[in-house]
């Protein structure tokens, strides 16, 4: 395994980043990987390489560049309860700066950088992100139709920006999708009115409640996390990307 620290120019500046793919062979599909609001940190490189070792180039941008390298604020080596109102208290400033015209304007940037690496092979990519980064990862792959083959968001809150924001943003997804929600995050009802969306949009997608699993469960260094829910975000999260970044085969729309 390979790995790289990268500076993506962005048109507000240089965004640091995490890149980690095989060290056999000379191109592989590639994954732009969003962090959780976290940020980048050791969890995130583990599971960059973890992906990258099943033959994907990931690459990981620090999203909050504008307001330094990652990590951005001071991260405990394991987020508890008793730490996450402190670092949320420094964190939710720089999400709510994170507009939607940044965030689109950003992706611009990570793709074109993404694609033109060469260990990159030519072809779609895919997007996958965690928490915050799930609602990136979707609205970069609606941004970019021609470009995004599969998109995955886990435990993100994809429905954020409330119904007509959805289905604008959906209006314009081609991406095969996966959603991995948290029991805590969604309700049923809830679930069914975003699927309807996805419905509506006539994207192939899975959007699934993780039983027993609560916000951030894909984080091993949190106290949110559930070793069930990770691996069933693996085995939702590589077939999605077989299928889409080497076969090519169009997949099947449920709930």
């Amino acid at each position: 395994m390979l790995t790289k620290t990268l500076h993506i120019p962005t048109a507000d500046g240089r965004a640091d980043a995490f890149a980690a793919f095989p060290d056999r062979g000379q191109r592989h599909p590639g994954v732009l990987m969003y962090a959780d609001g976290f940020g980048i940190r050791p969890v995130l490189r583990d599971m960059a390489c973890e992906l990258a070792g099943h033959g994907y180039y990931v690459l990981v941008p620090n999203f909050f560049y504008r307001h330094g390298p990652a990590p951005v604020i001071e991260l405990p080596e394991y987020i508890g309860e008793e730490a996450r109102p402190a670092v949320f208290a420094q964190l939710m400033p720089l999400i709510e700066a994170h507009t939607a015209e940044r965030v689109l304007s950003d992706a611009d940037a990570y793709l074109g950088f993404l694609t033109a690496q060469p260990e990159v092979a030519a072809g779609p990519v895919a997007v996958t992100g965690y928490c915050i980064g799930g609602l990136l990862a979707m609205r970069t792959a609606a941004a970019h139709p021609g470009l995004v083959a599969a998109v995955a968001g886990f435990h993100g809150p994809v429905g954020a920006g409330g119904p007509d924001s959805l289905r604008r943003f959906l209006s314009t997804l081609t991406a095969q999708v996966h959603l991995g929600h948290a029991e805590t995050d969604v309700t049923p009802e809830a679930l069914g009115e975003l699927n309807r969306a996805l419905d509506a949009a006539g994207v192939g997608y899975t959007s699934e409640i993780y039983p027993g699993t609560v916000h951030g469960f894909t984080m091993s260094d949190t106290d949110a996390f559930n070793p069930g829910g990770l691996q069933r975000h693996w085995d939702r999260l590589l077939p999605l990307l077989d299928r889409t970044l080497r076969s090519g085969a169009q997949g099947v729309r449920y709930a």
